[in-house]
């Protein structure tokens, strides 16, 4: 009788044959069962080798390669780090907490997507009489904004408009701050969608998660057009793009993938913190950073929202700017008041106001001082 004992995810598995060659040939065949998933299934088995069980058998083919693909992030980068070597058997719901509380400064809707994660997988365990409670249950969630997109501030607006002038994502970066463009979006355009006669920027696709596949915009009403900034103008006409050829390019030319652009923003970032002061040694930028960790490509799509706002775009126009299929997406955005509109609307008021008191008085002038048409009318 053979005996031999090996370990495979932080588990011990027990082999016993009637001789050494079969030995061999079981442990074999015992360890490619496990790296293909076919651990038998037991409550001793670890969270992590349970999740890509769950996973398999629940997940794969009903969800989109994205969302798959967002399930196995939420999954490395939250919960794996936490609870994944530890038995199924003995998580308890104190556990599923603490992974949600390492979560401070999150946004409110990542974290319950990680929250939620949780519940299906030790759901599907309890169906499966793994475990009699499931320990992603009633779990208190960390106060948290609705979203981690924020608007720029003037510092980091100048630095950006610094970097931009001599980054190679520079462009890229400017075309999110002026044009609104989700990132994926951008890195869709192509030299047709540049309408040089008409001075417009054609948004008709995005490129998705999965490699440099091209598919819709995030809604219908993402298919839009918007105008091209003057400021822009000639460094896109610079690129002397053709129409089919991509407008923002990886270093071998091709359109930029999801990769390319999270690589390509890091860089970027990295030469923010560099132009606004940080130290760096052997090609290392040294903490205290000076730009915040929060400052992703959405916020220069958000900081486009704010400034709609800000220059008194009405919000069904700035709705449609920013390719948005219900308004409320873009109240939440466009109500972060600047000081700007507040002093417009302040001026706008008080001289309506003088007028309505003051009968004798023209009011053919109010609203000029702010650039205000005061004879047109929206609708």
């Amino acid at each position: 009788m053979a005996r031999k004992t090996f370990t495979f995810e932080g588990k011990r598995y027990d082999i016993v044959a009637k001789s050494d060659e079969e030995l061999a040939v079981k442990i074999a065949m015992r360890k490619r069962d496990l790296k293909e998933g076919k651990e038998t299934i037991s409550n001793s088995m670890t969270v992590r080798s349970w999740f890509k069980t769950f996973m398999k058998s629940y997940k794969e083919g009903s969800l989109s390669p994205e969302t798959y693909d967002d399930y196995f992030s939420r999954w490395n980068s939250k919960i794996d780090p936490y609870i994944g070597s530890m038995k199924i058997k003995d998580v308890r719901q104190i556990h599923c907490q603490n992974v949600i509380n390492q979560m401070d400064g999150s946004s409110k809707t990542y974290i319950k997507k990680v929250a939620n994660t949780m519940f299906q997988m030790f759901e599907r365990a309890k169906s499966n009489k793994l475990i009699l409670e499931n320990p992603a249950a009633d779990i208190e969630f960390p106060e948290a904004e609705d979203g981690t997109h924020r608007a720029l501030t003037d510092f980091e607006r100048d630095i950006t408009i610094k970097v931009a002038e001599y980054h190679r994502g520079g462009l890229w970066v400017l075309t999110l701050l002026y044009c609104g463009l989700r990132p994926s979006e951008a890195a869709r355009l192509d030299g047709r969608h540049l309408d040089f006669m008409n001075k417009r920027v054609i948004v008709e696709g995005a490129v998705k998660k999965k490699g440099n596949r091209l598919g819709k915009t995030k809604t219908e009403s993402g298919n839009r057009i918007l105008p091209m900034p003057s400021n822009l103008e000639q460094k896109f006409r610079d690129l002397k793009r053709k129409p089919l050829e991509p407008v923002f390019q990886n270093n071998n030319g091709g359109r930029l993938s999801k990769t390319n652009m999270r690589i390509l923003w890091n860089n970027f970032k990295r030469e923010m913190n560099i132009a606004a002061g940080c130290e760096v040694y052997r090609n290392q930028v040294l903490p205290p950073y000076r730009i915040a960790d929060d400052l992703v490509p959405y916020c220069y799509r958000h900081t486009f929202c704010t400034d709609l706002e800000a220059a008194g775009v009405s919000i069904n126009e700035a709705s449609r700017l920013m390719g948005h299929k219900d308004i409320r997406v873009t109240s939440k955005i466009y109500t972060h008041y600047s000081q700007e509109s507040f002093d417009r609307v302040a001026l706008l008021m008080d001289n309506y106001q003088n007028t309505r008191n003051n009968p004798g008085n023209s009011n053919e002038n109010v609203g000029v001082d702010v650039g205000v048409d005061s004879t047109r009318t929206e609708k």
